[in-house]
């Protein structure tokens, strides 16, 4: 009997170390396979920075964003749609569709070929609302101003949702994305584009500098004549017979955006050629030139739109009035 019992509790305690042993190869390998905050980082980083420069959006906040909402890219939808923001689909949407439940059962999400498209999406729908409009007033560097401002424009209802994004950013040290610009792309993981990388990042000369001081970018989309200054904003030359409105149903954008980004008037009649930006300007120039020479003909509207720096701005460095009259010769400051 007793010879029975040992051999009992042999049995027992090898199916128990067998078992154990099953359960640490199980969730060793959930470990293995679940992507981690560093992993998440390292893989998306150059996606982030490239939208940051085209778009204004921090690279530090669309990379929080990103591991917020597609849990550091491990959900459902990150996985089998490549859809780190949660961007549903909508009435415009042509692409591919992904229905899971969400706030309702069985709604539809976009489906993207690459993360890459999801984070120009996620920027162009900043863009594309105008409740998110003064955000870009903001620093790129501000990150605690954008986390903020998000909340406050309705980005999300949980009223922590600020303070997740921040410790976000400051846990994994993403604020220093923030300071990147198109020379830092080589220390950065590669595009989840492919092998290409981003084609719009490529420099071409501008053969107009006097008249685009500001430009001397590359191409995104040659077909629409979509050109990125060197103040890293997105910018057009007008057609002749352009209005704001022609030139938003051109972009995809809104009317108000046109004026808005542009400091034009709704039935604004716009000269062949002129400089349209389809972002925000900047607050300060980021180019070698730190003043302009006032020449002939100048305004500060015209010194604005050629070097892509907000007339605000400009009238603040130079401490100018509203309506100042500029003289041949004077010099403005830019940064």
């Amino acid at each position: 009997m007793e010879i029975a019992n040992y051999l009992l509790k042999m049995n027992a305690l090898k199916h128990t170390i067998s078992l154990s042993i099953a359960l640490t190869i199980c969730v060793l390998s959930f470990a293995q396979t679940r992507q981690t905050p560093t992993q998440y980082k390292e893989k998306f980083d150059q996606d982030a920075v490239a939208e940051m420069i085209k778009s204004g959006v921090p690279a530090s906040i669309t990379l929080a964003q990103g591991m917020l909402e597609s849990d550091y890219g491990n959900s459902a939808l990150a996985k089998k749609a490549r859809n780190h923001f949660g961007i549903k689909c909508h009435s415009n949407w042509t692409g591919g569709k992904y229905y899971m439940d969400d706030d309702a059962k069985d709604e539809c999400f976009r489906v993207y070929s690459a993360v890459y498209e999801s984070y120009v999406d996620h920027s162009d729908f900043l863009h594309r609302n105008r409740r998110y409009a003064f955000l870009f007033d903001l620093k790129k560097t501000d990150y605690k101003g954008w986390a903020k401002g998000l909340k406050k424009a309705g980005y999300a209802t949980n009223p922590k949702y600020p303070d997740l994004l921040i410790r976000l950013i400051e846990e994994n040290e993403l604020y220093k994305y923030d300071k990147m610009d198109k020379g830092d792309m080589k220390s950065l993981g590669s595009s989840s584009k492919g092998s290409s990388g981003n084609p719009d990042l490529t420099p071409v000369e501008n053969p107009n500098k006097q008249a685009n001081a500001s430009a001397g970018s590359s191409s995104s989309n040659s077909g629409s004549g979509i050109q990125i200054s060197k103040n890293k904003i997105k910018f057009v030359k007008s057609q002749a017979g352009d209005t704001p409105d022609i030139l938003a149903k051109r972009y995809n954008m809104g009317r108000w955006q046109i004026c808005h980004y542009n400091g034009l008037k709704k039935k604004s009649k716009i000269p062949t050629g002129t400089i349209i930006y389809l972002q925000p300007k900047r607050l300060r120039f980021h180019g070698d030139e730190k003043f302009y020479t006032v020449k002939k003909g100048d305004n500060l509207w015209k010194i604005s739109q050629m070097y892509g720096v907000k007339l605000g701005s400009i009238r603040r460095k130079n401490k100018l009035e509203k309506g100042a009259v500029i003289k041949v010769g004077q010099k403005i400051k830019l940064k």
